[in-house]
C-alpha cells in the first residue's frame, strides 16, 4: 500500500490550504484515512481522521477551522484547513488504517508534506 500526500505548502496566517491523500495497492474499502502532524522535537499528533462513509474524529486544536472528507470508494482523504495559524506549521503525514477479524489492524503511512504558515 501506498499512500501519496500532496497540497502542503507556505501560506500566511489566516489563509488556507487543502491536503489530499490517495491509497493504492490492497487494503479494505472500509478504513480509517486520515492526518497527523509532527513538529521538531515533538511526538507526531492526531490532526482529524474519518472512517469510509462514517465518522469523523479531530483534535481540539483544529475544531472549526479543519475539514476532513473521504471519497465513496475509500481510497482518498482530503483535509480542508482554513484560519490557519503559525502553530499549524508542521509536516502533516496522511494514514490509512484498516481492522481485519483477527489480529491488531494494519497502518501505513505516507511521506509527509509540510505545511507553513507565517505570522
Amino acid at each position: 500500500v501506498q499512500l501519496q500526500a500532496s497540497g502542503g505548502g507556505l501560506v500566511q496566517a489566516g489563509g488556507s490550504l487543502r491536503l489530499s491523500c490517495v491509497a493504492s495497492g490492497n487494503f479494505a474499502s472500509i478504513n480509517v484515512m486520515g492526518w497527523y502532524r509532527q513538529t521538531p522535537g515533538k511526538q507526531r499528533e492526531l490532526v482529524a481522521t474519518k472512517v469510509t462513509r462514517g465518522t469523523t474524529n479531530y483534535a481540539d486544536s483544529v475544531k472549526g477551522r479543519f475539514t476532513i472528507s473521504r471519497d465513496d470508494r475509500g481510497n482518498t482523504a482530503y483535509l480542508q484547513m482554513n484560519s490557519l495559524e503559525p502553530e499549524d506549521t508542521a509536516v502533516y503525514y496522511c494514514t490509512l488504517k484498516y481492522y481485519t477479524a483477527a489480529g491488531p489492524p494494519t497502518e501505513y503511512w505516507g511521506q509527509g508534506t509540510q505545511v507553513t504558515v507565517s505570522s
